[in-house]
């Protein structure tokens, strides 16, 4: 597995690396050459050691990234995909288009939390209510959006 050639890696990728890393260990590999096998750091090599010796391959294992979990809950998510369903103006505003801010004025009215404009935007993306539009900067400051961008090329 040669992972220094392959740049970023996903979470499986990673575990997979960690887990074959494991093994190397496990047959008798110096934390040198398992760190120059897989493009790590001889730290990164050491800690894996660490780990390996005091828990055991469960510890190599991937574990769920922690946050902070949500203010709501799955049910008001749920109503809260409801309330973007059934349109802004079955909220009480005055248009046919939500916003990010007018999304997160009805949830606030719906169920009394408080979210910044910029995390509805990331609630809306995860309950596929919306699809992000990447951007990218042009030369004069002015923003095109990538799906325009990769059809010009």
């Amino acid at each position: 597995m040669d992972t220094a050639a392959q740049g970023i890696l996903t979470r499986d990728e990673m575990e997979s690396r960690r887990l074959l890393a494991a093994q190397d260990l496990q047959t008798g590999l110096s934390q040198s050459q398992v760190a120059r096998k897989f493009g790590v750091s001889r730290t990164t090599a050491s800690r894996w050691r660490r780990a390996l010796s005091v828990r055991g391959v469960e510890a190599l294992r991937k574990r769920r990234a922690s946050g902070r979990p949500s203010r709501l809950s799955a049910e008001q998510l749920r109503g809260a995909a409801g309330i973007y369903h059934a349109g802004p103006r079955e909220a009480g505003f005055n248009s046919d288009r939500w916003t990010t801010m007018r999304f997160a004025e009805a949830i606030h009215q719906r169920f009394g939390v408080r979210y910044d404009p910029d995390h509805v935007g990331r609630i809306m993306h995860r309950l596929g209510l919306r699809t992000r539009i990447r951007r990218r900067r042009v030369e004069d400051g002015a923003y095109i959006p990538q799906t325009l961008i990769e059809r010009a090329s």
